[in-house]
């Protein structure tokens, strides 16, 4: 991608102005015409939101965004939207056992509703706090129990089974974060109390360590930064196994909203950090140790990012695709979701925009201006192309945000317009979701406003 190192955050201000109106009108849209009676909607067909049985992954994206809504423009409406069908829809998601994905319903919708609490925006309720509070410490605990124990470590396994770790699940570990600083552990056989830090932890270093690829020792035919979906384990003696993908083309291909997920979830568990004391984070090394995992995993999938994203910031959909090389180097040039050859993928420009704006913003508070610049603006660029046509949505029937979003290609899940050769013009739950924080996230910068992360959802 060519960084636009002249763009300024209050230049994008305009966009998102714009992005919040359309924003409200389309979960207006959402909620006059979607039955809930569906289940969780997931992705759009001819612009109307649809779902798909695999699992209950998205239903918190839908609630959430209504929270982000309030946040960004006041409009009660939204905060009184947000409450009502927390209450209604989400308990299910509090105590799912069979998913991975409990930071993407739980913390998105009851961590954000108690974080403008904590932030003074909701008046405080000490009934409304703990139904929010024991919401998160058990959301955090269920998380926790999808554990597989490998012989350095061990992660939360996905719903694939014990012996799969997906690089999605970093960004979902937030739940044992928040949780743990709840007060919470996990609970198990005569009272064993197991730590959800431990876990938390163990479960980022397991996935920078086997999830990511740094062209060196077991990586040494691999490029720096190179992310896979999947890592397979031999659950019988912990050993791993191999790369493995669901929703790229290969393990030994990048994915890219895989890769926008590492992305953001390790510079969000940096900013973590200073939570945990030092006795805390002893038993991983120290804070040190632990803090070079981290940021060598951001850094190393931000740079891969850079090197393998369109002109304009947008990514396709898998850097390794079948057909990708027909499009000659795609680097050079503006991305083209109307290609005749491969996919982009919106949502992973989404996701990953907000990585590179919190790996810029903690290298530049620690002094490091020139790396930090670089991911900042290269984040920028990325708000700069996706919150304009032809990404942004504004045809007023359409129910989402953001398009040309790409769900499951390999199992042909996305919709491809008459006249088109591959899926393109759709939304999905999590594409505009992440548009929505990101956006709130850069608009808080602007304004000055209270730093917007996660941890907002623990009383400082």
């Amino acid at each position: 991608m060519q960084i636009k190192n002249d763009l300024t955050a209050a230049a994008l201000q305009p966009k998102l102005d714009r992005l919040w109106q359309l924003s409200g009108e389309k979960i207006h849209l959402i909620n006059k015409e979607y039955d809930p009676a569906k289940g969780s909607p997931v992705f759009t067909v001819q612009g109307k939101y649809t779902t798909r049985g695999w699992t209950e992954w998205t239903e918190g994206f839908r609630y959430g965004a209504e929270v982000l809504q309030y946040d960004a423009t006041n409009d009660d409406a939204f905060l009184a939207m947000a409450k009502a069908n927390t209450v209604k829809q989400m308990a299910s998601h509090v105590g799912h056992f069979g998913v991975h994905d409990h930071g993407f319903n739980n913390v998105s919708t009851y961590g954000n509703l108690v974080r403008l609490m904590n932030e003074g925006r909701l008046e405080e309720n000490e009934w409304e706090r703990n139904f929010y509070e024991i919401a998160l410490k058990l959301s955090g605990a269920v998380q926790a129990r999808r554990w597989t124990p490998i012989k350095d470590g061990g992660y939360i396994y996905s719903f694939n089974g014990p012996h799969s770790l997906f690089v999605d699940t970093i960004r979902s570990v937030r739940a044992l974060m928040v949780s743990h600083l709840l007060g919470h552990s996990l609970m198990g056989e005569n009272d064993l109390k197991t730590s959800l830090l431990e876990r938390g932890i163990m479960h980022a270093i397991s996935t920078a360590r086997y999830s990511v690829f740094y062209g060196e020792g077991r990586d040494s035919y691999d490029l720096w930064g190179r992310a896979a979906h999947e890592c397979v384990f031999n659950v019988n003696d912990g050993n791993y196994r191999c790369p493995n993908s669901q929703q790229g083309f290969s393990g030994f291909t990048t994915w890219t909203r895989g890769l926008a997920w590492a992305m953001i979830g390790f510079p969000e568990q940096l900013e973590t950090l200073p939570y945990f004391s030092d006795e805390e984070l002893a038993p991983f090394g120290g804070r040190e140790a632990v803090e070079a995992i981290y940021l060598k995993a951001a850094q190393a999938t931000c740079d891969f990012y850079i090197a393998n994203t369109a002109s304009d910031g947008i990514p396709y959909w898998d850097t390794g695709a079948p057909q990708i090389h027909k499009l000659g180097d795609y680097t050079t040039r503006p991305s083209d979701p109307y290609n005749a050859f491969e996919p982009v993928d919106g949502s992973a420009a989404a996701i990953g925009a907000q990585g590179l704006l919190r790996l810029g913003k903690y290298l530049t508070d620690k002094g490091q201006t020139e790396a930090g610049n670089r991911y900042w603006q290269a984040g920028l660029t990325v708000l700069n192309s996706l919150f304009e046509e032809p990404y942004l949505s504004t045809d007023p029937t359409h129910q989402g945000l953001i398009l040309h979003s790409v769900y499951h290609q390999p199992n042909g899940w996305d919709y491809i317009p008459e006249g088109q050769s591959v899926p393109c013009g759709e939304s999905s739950m999590w594409g505009d979701y992440h548009a929505r924080e990101v956006a709130l996230y850069l608009q808080r910068i602007i304004k000055d406003q209270p730093y917007y992360s996660y941890l907002g959802a623990v009383k400082a």
